[in-house]
């Protein structure tokens, strides 16, 4: 039986549905990601999991227990916060041990709790300090250490790097991550960031519009979107599209043609329009390359690789190239496809052909 499972759960405001029925299953111990463009629905889902939000029908179990309408305080969650909700005036000891005060706690227990999460967080020299005299990755560190201490059935995190700067959220999702393997609990994590959902999960949901466009673990997702749009959202930088047409076992782009690749050929050989993709990373030589002539605008050198950003055919074209590529801004260049990683979507659908 799956530790957390939502069953045709919906929510509506008002008149407005925005999580059409959705089914879902978190097994035990496992970190899953909620990811997707802001307003598709993630947050809504996490709160009313966490039962900070009414469930408008379905049901939402915890441990083989319906939880659809019993209180937060009921569901044996611990949240930690965006903006980490830490108690301005207490200091990091009381903040960490204020929820089992308040449940009655003895001191003892509190005391061995708090001393063993700080230990595990790095926080031994800091339990006497206020927030204010914190870092933003210390605030965030004593927002999970108040949900630890609660030895919960799920940890629920909500955009919680979010207010960090870019070198603190690689290093705190690294923590987080491995902090959830030692301790074995099972996480549900909201973010918008794809490569946090990418680097931080066992098993990723795209959602788009409040619906599960695909729920794989982050290498299925890469190689295997089920459609445009997690092609499109899973992977930086973004995979490229081309309006293309298929026939005699050849990918025509406007006036430059491409070989399909043997496994791609037999199935697709005459299909007709498509949407061709490729990811950047992917136009590189292979046993099975073609070749790709297109005008850069602007040029990235990144150190280990370069990116070219253009246009071919009306349509954006990044590539990405060897750092000493031979390019130069405005002048036509040419560039290798390797074919076996080429996607075909359908142009009405988007689905992945």
């Amino acid at each position: 039986m799956s530790h957390i499972r939502f069953a045709q759960v919906t929510k509506a405001f008002g008149e407005v549905t925005v999580i059409p029925p959705l089914d879902l299953a978190i097994e035990q111990g496992e970190f899953m990601v909620l990811v997707g463009p802001s307003g598709c629905g993630k947050t809504t889902t996490l709160r009313m999991l966490a039962g900070l939000e009414a469930v408008t029908s379905g049901t939402i179990a915890i441990a083989g227990r319906d939880v659809t309408h019993a209180r937060p305080g009921e569901r044996d969650c611990a949240m930690v916060f965006q903006n980490y909700a830490l108690y301005p005036h207490m200091s990091v000891r009381d903040n960490i041990a204020y929820a089992m005060r308040v449940h009655g706690v003895d001191r003892a227990t509190i005391d061995r709790k708090v001393a063993d999460a700080a230990e595990l967080l790095g926080l031994t020299g800091f339990l006497d300090r206020k927030p204010k005299n914190l870092s933003g990755g210390q605030r965030q560190r004593v927002a999970i250490g108040r949900a630890l201490v609660r030895d919960p059935q799920a940890f629920l995190f909500d955009e919680p790097l979010s207010n960090l700067d870019a070198k603190l959220r690689v290093e705190m999702r690294t923590e987080i991550k491995l902090l959830q393997r030692r301790l074995g609990t099972t996480t549900v994590y909201v973010t918008h960031d794809q490569v946090e959902a990418m680097t931080m999960a066992d098993r990723v949901v795209v959602m788009n519009g409040g619906i599960i466009e695909q729920a794989a673990d982050p290498i299925t997702l890469y190689e295997q979107p089920a459609n445009r749009f997690v092609a499109n959202f899973i992977g930086s930088p973004a995979m490229n599209f081309l309006d293309a047409t298929i026939d005699g076992g050849s990918v025509h782009l406007g006036d430059q043609t491409l070989e399909l690749a043997p496994q791609d050929e037999t199935r697709l050989g005459n299909r007709g329009a498509v949407t061709f993709g490729i990811r950047p990373e992917h136009m590189r030589h292979s046993a099975h390359q073609a070749e790709l002539t297109f005008r850069p605008d602007v040029i990235e050198p990144l150190g280990a690789h370069t990116l070219l950003i253009g246009h071919l055919n009306g349509a954006a074209l990044i590539a990405q190239v060897d750092p000493r590529f031979p390019v130069s801004v405005g002048e036509n260049c040419t560039v290798p496809v390797d074919m076996t990683q080429a996607h075909f979507f359908d142009p009405q659908t988007g689905a992945r052909l």
